[in-house]
């Protein structure tokens, strides 16, 4: 079992006996009705805690395809974090629903199962997670700092590598043939309006209302030229240039033409040459960058 295995399990181990630990003191559910079987009936709650614990991670790997892992960034981590919660609070709650029906109502009357009950038992448990994930959030902030500014170090060397095989690629044909990120090539809007330019020389584009505007070097200046198409468009004629990706639902990046990569307080931004311009990266488009610097 691997260190970071054996963490998920402390981790998920303390969240259900801080659960309990709070029912213990609040009492709800008629607890205060049963005495010393009280007791007995925490010790239940932690187990139907833990079994829920153990569903929602059978969850997250088989059926949402999204397995425990500390190499896919913090953005992965906070996320999965995220949806086991969504998960995990209403299954939770069902089940001590359930538990208060069957085992708890004999006492109790208004531990019946009901919609209702599954309502009241819902808010506590969710209100618990609430301060759980905080409280974990404020644990380990400092922890996931540490992984972002290791994962943009990581990330940079890889851009610089990428570049640097761009450049030794670009002089071995200079004098043979013509290095397809030196083409040229016409974008086109939905009306008359083109924009011809160098692949290479792309800085970027962003879209902006029906149009897009295309950044671009040309003669060394940054120009920018703004044609009626979407970014749908854009994206599918520039599909076979593996260098040039959607960074943000707004923003299609060179990444040859980024200078480097900046994360700051769980925003990762892409800084890009001569213009200097700051571009967003949306954590779904994360990954598709990842790859590009790998592939290429």
């Amino acid at each position: 079992m691997d260190k970071g295995h054996k963490a998920t399990i402390s981790t998920r181990f303390i969240s259900t006996a801080f659960m309990v630990l709070a029912i213990a003191i609040f009492k709800p559910f008629g607890l205060e009705m049963w005495q010393w079987q009280a007791s007995v009936h925490l010790l239940a709650l932690f187990a139907l805690g833990m079994f829920s614990c153990f569903l929602t991670e059978i969850i997250l790997r088989y059926i949402i395809r999204m397995p425990r892992s500390y190499d896919r960034g913090v953005s992965y981590i906070i996320n999965r974090n995220l949806r086991f919660q969504c998960i995990n609070t209403p299954l939770v709650s069902l089940l001590i629903c359930f538990y208060r029906h069957f085992a708890m109502s004999e006492l109790v009357e208004g531990n019946r199962l009901s919609l209702g009950n599954y309502l009241e038992t819902l808010v506590i448990i969710a209100f618990l997670s609430f301060a759980i994930g905080l409280y974990w959030r404020f644990k380990y902030r400092s922890k996931y700092l540490a992984m972002e500014l290791e994962e943009t170090r990581l990330l940079n060397e890889e851009l610089k590598k990428v570049q640097e095989s761009k450049v030794d690629d670009s002089d071995d044909v200079q004098n043979n043939a013509t290095s397809p990120v030196d083409a040229s090539l016409t974008l086109t809007g939905t009306t008359n309006e083109s924009v011809t330019l160098q692949i290479s020389h792309l800085l970027y584009i962003e879209a902006v209302g029906n149009y897009v505007k295309v950044s671009h070097l040309c003669d060394n200046q940054v120009h920018a030229d703004m044609l009626r198409a979407t970014m749908k468009q854009m994206e599918e004629t520039l599909q076979n240039y593996p260098m040039i990706v959607r960074c943000h639902r707004a923003f299609l990046v060179n990444l040859s033409q980024v200078e480097q990569i900046v994360s700051h307080s769980g925003s990762t931004q892409l800084i890009v040459k001569h213009c200097h311009e700051s571009l967003p990266v949306s954590r779904s488009n994360m990954s598709t960058i990842k790859e590009a610097l790998k592939l290429n």
